[in-house]
């Protein structure tokens, strides 16, 4: 499946390996489709959680 640059940016981000394993957990208790889907949700959990709005 093509990425749609108008509304998507791939980046190329490193993790350590812990958190991976910790990620990948996450992704198959929460039956997530795929890696990136958990890493997304992740991300956006943590946002609501910020005072940053």
């Amino acid at each position: 499946m093509a990425v749609d640059k108008t509304k998507n940016t791939q980046i190329l981000v490193t993790f350590p390996n812990e958190l991976l394993e910790k990620i990948e957990e996450y992704w198959h208790t929460n039956q997530l489709k795929n890696r990136n889907e958990a890493i997304r949700e992740l991300i956006r959990l943590g946002l609501e959680k910020s005072p940053i709005k």
